[in-house]
């Protein structure tokens, strides 16, 4: 179990040192540290600066100040941890208690867990009556939103598993990130805990900056996060395509003149592809993604294949060892590049990985002109063009091998749904007609059309 602990600071130049210290202090479990600088005029950033190496892993600085929420999304994509906790740079809150929260998950009763500064046995300083009135408001109007019982909505310590994170695009810049974690998430299948917790409340002489705006602000939030339920578009798609064999038949019969001996598949999901990255009979198959839940469906679903192996990894994170020591001739990554915000980091990852002379086999979508709600729902950055992605690969090192258009019966029918009927998912309807037209799609191919709903790119690492 390793914690990653997020660390927002705004004009904090007394308190940080003391904060990160106490935070280290902590022990048991392996930590890291993620400092973001949220443009403090302060001296706050020379202090974080010099902090890195000295416990802080990471630090990241705004230009200005942007608010708790853009601190924390500015931090989530480095993560490495399982487990995520927000830290104030005040001296509110007291990292010991780090232990407090990880007990009901170590135990294997929550996925979540919040610490109340209510509901709590421990020190607490008694602080503003007009603010605690306010806070059981909010909490209350969360609750009956969410059908969740918490005592302490906003709380900065909220236990969030890390791969819970990564499905959730989070939108707010100020502390309205805490009601809008809380409706997200109460949407999902997660075990909710809480836990009692200390707290050392500052003064607003003493830098407490949450005051009535921003509680206002939260019933925004509230309003505008706390309708409908959480819906895993992304394992979804992956279900109803799953079913469409016909059309990934098709789609590594394009594709498999480049694959070589060992594969390594990014973005591997519930396994679609494993049955075609099979049929050269290669001599390992490594499949990975960064959700954990994906993994662990991989491993029940493909123990019994000898030569698949099975790794967590995220390719906007530092290259595994394990990879490095026995690098990949053949990179396949099909519809993951679009959904990683940093693009050209993951292809630089993926050039460290492979073997001197191997290959990268990438498939995205295609034509920035029909991003639409399925695009939005799927958590896509962007849509490609071929001379877009040829020049993202040659920038980080590959010899552009081939590039080509596939799918143009795809092109129309996500056109059709997408732009002109307003679809927000793919459904059984339209695999079924993509189902139909595939005799269509295999006599265009031949043809090598300027279009098509997808675009591949073959790039070679240089021997």
């Amino acid at each position: 179990m390793k914690l990653s602990v997020i660390i927002p600071a705004y004009n904090e130049v007394h308190t940080l040192p003391r904060v990160v210290e106490r935070v280290r202090a902590v022990t048991g479990f392996p930590l890291e540290i993620l400092l973001v600088d949220d443009g403090s005029t302060d001296g706050t950033a020379e202090v974080a600066r010099a902090l890195v190496g000295r416990g802080v892993d990471r630090v990241f600085f705004h230009p200005h100040n942007r608010g708790k929420g853009a601190a924390i999304r500015t931090a989530l994509p480095h993560v490495t941890g399982d487990y995520v906790v927000f830290q104030d740079a005040d001296l509110e809150y007291d990292p010991q208690d780090f232990h407090r929260l990880l007990a009901p998950v170590l135990t294997g009763a929550a996925d979540v867990v919040y610490g109340s500064r209510f509901q709590t046995g421990q020190a607490r300083r008694v602080m503003y009556f007009w603010h605690s009135v306010g806070n059981h408001a909010l909490t209350t109007v969360s609750n009956a939103i969410t059908n969740l019982n918490l005592s302490d909505v906003e709380t900065c310590y909220k236990l969030i598993p890390a791969a819970a994170l990564r499905q959730l695009t989070l939108e707010e810049e100020r502390f309205g990130i805490e009601v809008e974690l809380t409706a997200k998430l109460a949407r999902m299948d997660l075990r909710f805990y809480e836990v009692g917790i200390s707290y050392a409340g500052r003064t607003y002489a003493e830098g407490k900056k949450v005051g009535l705006v921003d509680g206002l602000d939260a019933l925004r939030c509230l309003a505008r996060y706390g309708r409908g339920r959480y819906r895993d578009y992304g394992k979804q798609t992956l279900q109803v395509m799953e079913t469409l064999g016909v059309y990934a038949q098709q789609m590594h019969r394009r594709l498999s003149p480049w694959y070589g001996r060992r594969i390594l598949e990014i973005g591997s999901g519930i396994g679609n592809n494993v049955a075609f990255l099979q049929q050269g009979s290669p001599d390992s198959v490594i499949l990975t993604d960064y959700r954990a839940d994906y993994v662990d469906l991989l491993r029940q679903k493909f123990h019994a294949s000898p030569g698949v192996e099975c790794l967590q990894y995220d390719a906007t994170l530092p290259v595994p060892e394990a990879l490095l020591r026995h690098p990949p001739d053949t990179i396949v990554c099909l519809n993951v590049l679009e959904h990683i915000q940093d693009d050209r980091l993951a292809l630089q990852h993926m050039f460290e990985t492979l073997a001197p002379g191997g290959r990268l086999v990438l498939l995205v979508p295609a034509f920035q002109a029909l991003y639409c709600e399925i695009d939005r729902n799927l958590e896509h950055h962007r849509r490609y063009g071929e001379q877009q992605l040829r020049a993202l690969m040659a920038g980080v090192g590959f010899t552009i091998q081939e590039s080509f258009h596939f799918n143009p019966v795809g092109f129309v029918g996500w056109w059709v749904a997408g732009k002109v009927l307003g679809a927000r998912q793919i459904n059984n309807r339209h695999v079924r007609t993509q189902e139909r037209l595939m005799p269509v799609m295999r006599a265009l191919e031949r043809l090598d059309l300027p279009f098509g709903l997808s675009v591949v790119c073959i790039g070679e690492k240089p021997a």
